[in-house]
């Protein structure tokens, strides 16, 4: 089932301690936004990929791009002020189609077989979203206080993509924008329309490159996949 993916690149460094968008930083000599692309650049259930971009970095991200041969990259938009005005840039410049996945560019060991099912999952009920079980006793403190320890068992962290009907999140995004309202992230602003968002099950190595410890774990996945890959 085929799909459009929308990627806001548009971020800074500043959790990462770095002094460019993070996405910029590398992983083994490549950026880590290309490892990215690449996943779905090689699915054949992707139509087009969109990024939402810094309007100063649009012409070295294109050079990536072009130098990549990442021909699924369709299109771009300037991005804005808020990760959500810069996904809703896309979404407004994109071709009307069936379903649209939102991912962090951030995010480069994503499974293939996670967006399937997301894709599938969306098509059915409108909405769907990566997650994994929280693994980890999580307790509520009021003031430095415990005052509750909540019951894991129905807790999830929410990863991306996150994929939905077009015309569904396109509303959203929309409404929010009008609205004044910022979420957390796209499923918050279709809960707004109280419309369902299913969980799909993803895995724990979908980590999101944020700190510099992230840069760590994320070189020692990729040295894994390349020692699976060798046998």
């Amino acid at each position: 089932m085929n799909y459009t993916v929308v990627l806001p690149a548009a971020g800074s460094g500043k959790r990462m301690k770095a002094d460019k968008n993070k996405l910029l930083l590398e992983l083994f000599g490549k950026p880590i936004f290309l490892y990215t692309l690449e996943v779905f650049q090689q699915d054949p259930n992707c139509d087009a990929i969109w990024l939402a971009v810094k309007e100063q970095e649009r012409d070295l991200i294109e050079s990536y791009v072009k130098s990549y041969q990442l021909t699924k990259v369709q299109g771009y938009a300037t991005g804005g002020t808020e990760r959500q005005d810069s996904v809703r840039a896309c979404l407004e410049a994109i071709p009307s189609c069936g379903v649209v996945l939102v991912h962090d560019a951030a995010r480069p060991f994503i499974d293939t077989a996670v967006i399937a099912n997301l894709v599938k999952t969306a098509n059915t009920s409108g909405a769907a979203i990566a997650a994994v079980p929280v693994k980890d006793t999580i307790k509520k403190a009021e003031k430095g206080i415990i005052s509750e320890t909540i019951d894991r068992n129905q807790l999830w962290m929410i990863q991306t993509p996150q994929a939905f009907r077009y015309s569904l999140i396109l509303k959203a995004a929309q409404a929010a924008y009008q609205d004044e309202f910022i979420g957390t992230d796209e499923a918050m602003l279709v809960e707004r329309l109280h419309h369902p968002v299913a969980i799909v099950e993803s895995t724990y190595e979908n980590i999101k490159m944020t700190t510099p410890d992230d840069l760590i774990y994320g070189k020692a996945i990729l040295e894994s996949r390349l020692q699976e890959e060798q046998k």
